[in-house]
C-alpha cells in the first residue's frame, strides 16, 4: 500500500463523508459491494470523486453514487491499495465489525464471571455484593470496552491473597499479577478497594487515609511507618529499644504509639499475662487519668496492621487477649475476628451487658449490614430486636474498674 498517495486520493478531506460511510459498512458487517450514495454532494466532493473514478454518476434526489467495485479497481490499478477495506482502515483506523465486537465482549464477560465464581471468597456475602455491583453498574462493561476486562480477574487474584498478615502492597501486587506497581493508585487498586469496603462494611474510600485503612483492614500495608498502634501500660522485654520504650512509657503511665516497622523489626515479649483491648481512644484517654491498671491496647476503630501484628505477637507469647468494641455491627465483626485470630475472650460483650447499656440510655440507631456474635448468639439477636447501637464510651466507668481489677 502506498500510504502517501492514499492520503492524497481517498484521504482527500473532500472525501471524508465517503470514507465515513465505508467505515460504517465495515462496522455493520456489510460487504463493500454495490455503491455508496452521497446526498447533496458539494462541488469539492464531486471533483474528488471524478478525480478518482474519471466520472461521477448522479443519483436520485440530488445525490451522487460511488460504485465500490470501480473505486477498488481504481486504487488497485494505480498501485495505491490492493483492496478497499485495507484502504479505509489505513485512513480511519482498525474497524471491528459490531458482531465481532459483541462476541468478543461476551467472551470477556464470561471470563470475568468465571473468575468471580472461582474466587476464594466467592461464597462470602461481602464478595458476592461486590461482584454483583461491578457486574450491574457498568463497571465490567467499561473495563471490557477499554480493553481492560482482565482487571477483574486480577482483582480476584489479589483478594484471594487477603486477608494477609502485614504484607506490603508491592509484595501483594507481585504475587497476584507479577507487577510490583499494580496496586499503586491504579484501576486495579480501585477495584480491590471497592471490594474491601464491602468486606469491612464501610463507605468507599474518599482519600488516601481511607484507602490505607481499607488495606490495613485486610492486612495489606501501604507504609509500615504510617501504620501504628496506641498502647498504655504494656511492659515488655527482650527487644530493645522498643521493649525499653514501652516499659518506660508504662512506668510513667503515658500512652505510646508503636509503628509496624518497630513491631516487626523488634519483636517484643510481653511482661503481662493478659492484655485488654478497646476500640475507642476515649477509653484509653480515660484510663490515662485513672490509676494504673492492666495493659490496654486501642484499635482506634478497625485494627491497623500494626495493631494486628502486635496482638498476634502477644497471643503467640501466651498473653490472654480480652477484647471489646462498640455494640454495633462493626464491633461484632471485629470481636468475632479477634476470637478467631487470637483466641480472644470477649470483654463485656454479652447480651446482658448490652441490655444494661441500653437501659442507661445514650444509644443511637444501628447502621450497616447486620453481623453475628458466635461467642454468644443471643447478643446479635438482641441487637436486631432493639435496633440500637451503644458506643463503648458509655461504659467507661465499668471498663476502668475491670482494668484496675486486672492489674
Amino acid at each position: 500500500m502506498d500510504a502517501e498517495r492514499l492520503r492524497r486520493t481517498l484521504g482527500d478531506p473532500s472525501l471524508e463523508r465517503l470514507v465515513e460511510r465505508l467505515a460504517r459498512r465495515i462496522e455493520l458487517g456489510r460487504p463493500l459491494t454495490g455503491s455508496v450514495r452521497l446526498p447533496q454532494p458539494s462541488p469539492a466532493e464531486l471533483r474528488a470523486v471524478r478525480a478518482l473514478l474519471g466520472s461521477a454518476r448522479a443519483g436520485g434526489s440530488g445525490s451522487v453514487a460511488v460504485p465500490l467495485s470501480r473505486l477498488a479497481d481504481a486504487l488497485a490499478a494505480a498501485g495505491i491499495a490492493t483492496d478497499l477495506r485495507s484502504a479505509v482502515e489505513a485512513l480511519a483506523g482498525p474497524i471491528t465489525p459490531r458482531s465481532e465486537a459483541a462476541a468478543s465482549e461476551e467472551a470477556a464477560r464470561r471470563a470475568a464471571e468465571e473468575a468471580l465464581e472461582a474466587g476464594r471468597h466467592s461464597g462470602e456475602a461481602w464478595f458476592q455484593d461486590w461482584a454483583r455491583a461491578v457486574l450491574a453498574d457498568g463497571t465490567l462493561t467499561r473495563l471490557i470496552r477499554k480493553g481492560d476486562g482482565e482487571l477483574l480477574a486480577a482483582a480476584v487474584a489479589v483478594l484471594d491473597l487477603l486477608p494477609a498478615s502485614g504484607t506490603p502492597l508491592p509484595v501483594l501486587a507481585e504475587r497476584a499479577t507479577g507487577d510490583t506497581k499494580a496496586l499503586s493508585g491504579t484501576p486495579l487498586a480501585g477495584l480491590v478497594l471497592r471490594a474491601l469496603a464491602h468486606r469491612s462494611d464501610s463507605e468507599p474510600a474518599q482519600d488516601g487515609e481511607d484507602e490505607r485503612a481499607l488495606w490495613e483492614s485486610a492486612g495489606g500495608i501501604t507504609d509500615d511507618l504510617s501504620s501504628h498502634v496506641l498502647v498504655l501500660g504494656l511492659r515488655a522485654r527482650d527487644a530493645p529499644p522498643l521493649s525499653d520504650w514501652l516499659t518506660q512509657a508504662a512506668e510513667r503511665h503515658t500512652p505510646f504509639r508503636a509503628t509496624l516497622h518497630q513491631i516487626v523489626t523488634m519483636p517484643i515479649v510481653p511482661a503481662a499475662d493478659a492484655v485488654f483491648v478497646c476500640e475507642n481512644p476515649s477509653v484509653l484517654r480515660a484510663a490515662v487519668s485513672a490509676p494504673p491498671g492492666a495493659p490496654l491496647v486501642c484499635t482506634e476503630g478497625v485494627p491497623s496492621a500494626a495493631c494486628r501484628r502486635l496482638l498476634r505477637m502477644l497471643a503467640d507469647r501466651g498473653a490472654a487477649i480480652r477484647w471489646r468494641g462498640d455494640f454495633d455491627w462493626t464491633g461484632l465483626r471485629t470481636t468475632s475476628d479477634a476470637v478467631d485470630r487470637y483466641g480472644a475472650d470477649p470483654w463485656r460483650m454479652s447480651a446482658a451487658e448490652y441490655t444494661r447499656a441500653l437501659e442507661r440510655g445514650d444509644s443511637e440507631p444501628l447502621r450497616g449490614a447486620p453481623a453475628e456474635s458466635p461467642w454468644e448468639p443471643a447478643l446479635a439477636e438482641r441487637m436486631r430486636e432493639a435496633e440500637r447501637a451503644v458506643m463503648e464510651e458509655r461504659m467507661i466507668p465499668l471498663l476502668l474498674r475491670d482494668l484496675a481489677d486486672g492489674a
